[in-house]
């Protein structure tokens, strides 16, 4: 018995050591809204604000995004940082979830950066996508496992939303943030396999474990389509699709699963 204590307490420890804070959807009660974020080589280094979406009618929904500015007299790579450990929380970059992707709009066509860094600021670099349209929501994907991480542990995302030259201001706004591809979710490695919903498949309520304290549901764009904070989802409003649904346990850890809405 105290065998078994003992590696359900190193278990425990370990799933909620490496329980990243994703998706970063700026929403309330979310991820990234209250975080702090620092901005940098910038020239007078506008914070980064949160704001009402431009444009939920396309492919992001979202009620509230992020949005930055850049200086034409910033530096290329400026850009801003989450504080160490206190925001995302620490994460390894494996086979599982190597792919970041992040939606941005923004008003002209310049690359976005994004790069990982450990607590003692050491990073491999950041990794460039361009944008290619203009004024809509754009979902961009950057591929990590193109990169050694030699297992290191980062604390800290940094994002490089306008990687260009500029003569003027650029707005540009960014959201929906996750780490892992929706069909192998970082978080879901970091939790047991076991399920803990049911019925799934289901066509009208999803019953929650008695441990969740809220929880949310996710299309495979990223979106939250459905919030609660009762341990009874009803999804009998949304179209027969996958869907993931991330559980807030009153441990203080994330549990995520793929749903089936039939």
């Amino acid at each position: 018995m105290k065998q078994i204590i003992t590696l359900t307490l190193i278990l425990t420890l370990h799933f909620t050591l490496f329980a990243q804070n994703v998706p970063i959807d700026f929403e309330t009660g979310g991820n990234g809204a209250s975080w702090t974020w620092t901005t940098f080589e910038n020239d007078d280094n506008p914070p980064l604000e949160i704001v009402q979406n431009p444009d939920k009618s396309g492919a992001n929904t979202s009620e509230t995004v992020a949005k930055f500015t850049s200086r034409p007299l910033g530096n290329p790579w400026a850009g801003c940082e989450t504080k160490h450990g206190t925001d995302i929380g620490e994460y390894k970059i494996e086979s599982s979830n190597s792919i970041i992707s992040i939606m941005v709009y923004k008003t002209v066509i310049s690359d976005v950066g994004i790069k990982l860094v450990t607590s003692s600021s050491w990073s491999k670099g950041e990794l460039k996508v361009a944008n290619t349209q203009i004024n809509q929501w754009e979902k961009l994907t950057f591929d990590f496992s193109t990169i050694n991480h030699e297992n290191m542990t980062y604390d800290q995302i940094v994002i490089f939303p306008d990687f260009k030259n500029r003569d003027q201001d650029n707005i540009s706004y960014f959201d929906n943030i996750t780490i892992g591809d929706r069909d192998n979710a970082s978080i879901s490695t970091l939790r047991p396999s076991i399920s803990r919903i049911y019925p799934n498949p289901t066509n009208g309520s999803v019953v929650l474990p008695k441990e969740a304290v809220s929880f949310k549901i996710y299309n495979t764009a990223g979106q939250i389509v459905v919030t609660g904070d009762q341990t009874t989802a009803d999804v009998s409003s949304l179209s027969p699709n996958i869907y993931y649904i991330e559980m807030l346990l009153n441990d203080g850890t994330l549990h995520r699963e793929k749903l089936l809405k039939n």
